[in-house]
């Protein structure tokens, strides 16, 4: 069957398109039988095993000599314990087991990440076991999209839909709308050509088969991952002017054997976006004295909407903080959800991780992780529901740690802007104790380096830890048919 495009949003309009390549995988069955007899055992006993396995692996775990001329030029301006000798991020007194495991996982930390980068490991209780370099905000590249995913979810709900209303501003005759087709959208970043044939197939349906006006567009339309103020492509679409692969998955859906024809509308002014001699779509505040609704067309909900996006980590994140208040309004709600200290540490240029300006530190990733599993915990969910599970989820984690005793167990939001050297991985494991959050950003490292040593790290705590995998199942349920036309 043809993928639809929501399932196949790029991750080169992500800003993630730099570098290629996947995490090294050799000897995973061994290691992953090795887990699997430790996750018997209780903590301790897996911290101890793990121990043992470390050691005997340091030698080949050890960072290329390629990659250390890439890391030569970090910055030192922020010593790697400057958080702990701040009081803040500093490990806990404890379980004397939890403080050996820390040691080793700080020592694979450097050995296996690079001791010039940042990582911080942070257990449920709050327990740091690795802090390194963790005080020092850096580039983040799409892991910007945490805190602006914590603010939608706050600002809208887990259950959110973004509705986009057509209304006629003139009476229908004999098939033929006596004025212009209005769009009054709210911002929905999930409208494609495949939602837009669901409109076309229910315009049809209630009798509309030419538009004697134009198109008109109000509010923030956004269409194919971009903005679409003028409507042009929208109304591409529902002229039927899409890619043979979009009327084959409606068709799949809905059921059917030959396309519907498109709407026509009346010729206007050329417009750029369309063909020559091709009406124009407008953006005209008049839209008629009294617009009548003819349809609504509601996206599928907002958790499983962002958790796609992040999935693909699709750079409509930057327009879509819009929808949570703005990226001042996103920034704001980032800082108060971590500890006074950190605040500073949390750099907003935009909601994506497109703009240079963006900084966040490995601990303050981690502290939003923190307050992201907090929300949707309040409704019942877990990180899982919006962010990748890595070997499980489409998308840039795909294809990485998803070997024996890996598939599913890492739910995490990766991040690759090569313009700034950044390249990062942030997200959770689970355990009977809870959730292990980590944060690994690297900088100045080119980015298929540091995606095998970031993998290589994570590897490392899988073997450190009684993991589970995530409680879930990925629904394969395309996009746009999760979206509802009324």
């Amino acid at each position: 069957m043809a993928r639809s495009r929501t399932e196949r949003a790029r991750a080169g309009e992500a800003g993630e398109g730099a570098g290629g390549g996947g995490a090294e995988r050799g000897a995973r069955s061994e290691r992953g039988a090795r887990r699997s007899t430790r996750r018997r055992a209780a903590l301790g006993i897996a911290a101890a095993l793990a121990l043992e396995a470390f050691a005997a692996r340091a030698e080949d775990a050890a960072p290329r000599a390629e990659d250390s001329a890439a890391r030569a030029g970090e910055a030192a301006s922020f010593p790697a314990d400057a958080g702990a000798r701040a009081g803040v991020g500093a490990p806990r007194a404890g379980d004397p087991t939890l403080s050996a495991l820390a040691g080793e996982l700080g020592e694979r930390a450097r050995a296996l990440v690079g001791e010039d980068q940042g990582v911080h490991v942070e257990a449920e209780d709050g327990t740091v076991l690795v802090s390194q370099a963790a005080a020092r905000p850096v580039h983040p590249a799409s892991v910007s999209k945490i805190p602006t995913t914590l603010a939608l979810l706050r600002a809208l709900g887990p259950d959110h839909r973004f509705e986009t209303r057509f209304a006629a501003t003139g009476p229908l005759e004999g098939g033929v709308l006596r004025g212009d087709l209005l769009v009054e959208a709210s911002g929905d970043p999930f409208l494609v050509d495949e939602n837009a044939l669901l409109v076309l197939l229910a315009l049809r349906e209630a009798g509309v088969s030419r538009v004697a006006g134009t198109l008109v567009a109000r509010g923030p339309l956004l269409f194919n991952w971009k903005r679409d103020g003028a409507a042009a492509r929208l109304r591409a679409a529902l002229e039927g002017r899409v890619a043979p692969r979009a009327w084959d998955a409606v068709r799949a859906r809905e059921g059917g054997s030959a396309r519907v024809p498109g709407i026509a509308f009346a010729r206007a002014a050329g417009d750029g976006d369309a063909a020559p001699g091709a009406p124009r779509a407008s953006t005209d505040p008049h839209a008629g004295p009294d617009p009548r609704t003819l349809l609504v067309h509601r996206s599928q909900p907002l958790v499983p909407l962002v958790k796609a996006l992040n999935g693909y980590s699709n750079n409509i994140f930057a327009p879509l903080a819009d929808a949570a208040g703005g990226l001042e309004a996103v920034q704001r709600l980032a800082r108060e959800s971590v500890p006074p200290a950190l605040r500073a540490e949390i750099v907003l240029g935009d909601g994506a991780g497109a703009h240079p300006a963006n900084r966040i530190s490995p601990r303050a990733a981690v502290a939003l992780l923190r307050a992201l599993q907090e929300e949707l915990a309040r409704h019942g969910q877990g990180l899982e529901a919006v962010l990748p599970v890595a070997g499980v989820d489409e998308g840039t984690l795909r294809h990485r740690l998803d070997g024996p005793g890996e598939l599913g167990h890492v739910a995490a939001k990766t991040g690759t802007y090569g313009s700034y050297g950044a390249c990062a991985l942030a997200g959770a494991v689970r355990t009977a104790s809870g959730l292990v959050y980590f944060a690994i950003l690297n900088r100045g490292v080119p980015v298929e380096p540091a995606r095998r040593r970031q993998d290589a790290f994570v590897r490392a705590l899988l073997a450190a830890l009684p993991t589970t995998p995530f409680p879930y199942d990925r629904d394969t349920t395309p996009a746009f048919a999760r979206a509802e036309v009324h």
